[in-house]
């Protein structure tokens, strides 16, 4: 066991943990390479923040893997990137019922090429009974695309009378996002020294700590989850309330 999980207070870890996985395209220039070979070397990166999340007893883990505005950048490298979510979660199905991973995703996966929506449907499918920890990949993801969506589907019960527009509350609005069945996020870290959140859980991250790291994602490890959670556990979570109202509580 390292030092750093050591000194992590395992009864105060961040329930839901969501991931913008920033860097691959700088961290391949830096070798000289094309951005692909960045996104090809950032699988490490995955299964590292994965098993950390896993070991300290954090339940859900949500990784940016591809939003919505990706899809403007250049064909190779979207292709690329969409024959590499392709590959890889067929060979790590057997390490996801290993370690008990449940995979999930959110976003508009219906705009995913046909092979990679098929692959991603059945991974989702085979690991739906494990229940150690909730892996979920924001694919074709954006979070304004995922409120109006929600605000339309809301509207529309609304003019059927299915839903009395008085009763429309957070639980409602929550219940139409693409993550009805994921909690709030509890921790947003972003890795590569960018420090904004692009359009990433805008609704679910209303009351996470945010935590940057100059880090590039490929180079991300376990011991930099770790330095995460510690510095998580080193803030005061109020949720509008006082300090003394939580030392009362406490």
């Amino acid at each position: 066991m390292s030092k750093k999980l050591q000194s992590i207070n395992l009864n105060n870890v961040p329930n839901h943990i969501a991931i913008i996985m920033d860097g691959n395209g700088r961290w391949a220039k830096k070798q000289g390479m094309k951005r692909v070979f960045g996104h090809r070397n950032a699988l490490t990166a995955v299964r590292e923040a994965v098993a950390a999340a896993s070991e300290i007893g954090s339940k859900f883990i949500t990784l940016y893997a591809f939003s919505t505005e990706n899809w403007n950048r250049p064909k190779l490298e979207v292709d690329a990137l969409m024959s590499l979510l392709v590959s890889s979660l067929k060979k790590e199905v057997p390490d996801f019922h290993k370690n008990g991973i449940k995979v999930n995703s959110i976003g508009a996966i219906e705009k995913l090429p046909k092979k990679a929506r098929n692959v991603l449907t059945q991974v989702i499918n085979e690991t739906s009974h494990n229940s150690k920890i909730t892996l979920t990949f924001a694919l074709s993801y954006g979070s304004r695309e995922e409120i109006v969506n929600a605000i339309k589907n809301i509207s529309k019960k609304v003019v059927n009378k299915e839903i009395d527009i008085k009763n429309i509350d957070e639980k409602i609005i929550n219940n139409h996002l693409y993550t009805f069945n994921l909690p709030d996020v509890d921790l947003m870290i972003r890795t590569s020294g960018e420090q904004r959140i692009s359009n990433f859980l805008l609704w679910q991250m209303a009351y996470a700590e945010l935590y940057f790291t100059e880090v590039l994602w490929p180079d991300f490890r376990k011991e930099h989850l770790f330095d995460a959670i510690i510095d998580y556990q080193n803030r005061e979570r109020r949720f509008g309330k006082t300090s003394e109202q939580i030392d009362t509580n406490a």
